[in-house]
C-alpha cells in the first residue's frame, strides 16, 4: 500500500506563487514516475506535470514556463512550484503514483 499526502495549497492573488508538496510513503522503492493533476469545478481532471524515473519532465501547454515539477528522492517527495498564477489555475491539485492518488489540495487564485 502506498500513501500520498499533498500540502501547500491555499489562496493566492493573480501573479503570485505557491509550492505544492506530495510526500509518498508505504510500499515503494526506487525512483518512480509521478504526476500532478488538477480538477477545476465542472471540468475533467487533467494532467499538469509529469516527472519520470530518470528525472525528465513534461508539462501541459497551459502551464509551461510557469510551473516546475521536481523531486527530493531522499524524502520521497515531489514538488510543484507554481509561478505567475492565473485565476484559471484554480482547482484541486492531486499527485499520482501509478494507481495511487493523494487526497488533493485546493489552490484558489483570486484577487
Amino acid at each position: 500500500q502506498v500513501q500520498l499526502v499533498e500540502s501547500g495549497g491555499g489562496l493566492v492573488q493573480p501573479g503570485g506563487s505557491l509550492r505544492l508538496s506530495c510526500a509518498a510513503s508505504g510500499s515503494i522503492s526506487g525512483l518512480n514516475p509521478m504526476d500532478w493533476y488538477r480538477q477545476a469545478p465542472g471540468k475533467q481532471r487533467e494532467l499538469v506535470a509529469h516527472i519520470s524515473s530518470a528525472g525528465g519532465t513534461n508539462y501541459a501547454d497551459s502551464v509551461k514556463g510557469r510551473f516546475t515539477i521536481s523531486r527530493d528522492n531522499a524524502k520521497n517527495t515531489v514538488y510543484l512550484q507554481m509561478n505567475s498564477l492565473k485565476p484559471e489555475d484554480t482547482a484541486v491539485y492531486y499527485c499520482r503514483l501509478y494507481s495511487y492518488w493523494g487526497q488533493g489540495t485546493q489552490v484558489t487564485v483570486s484577487s
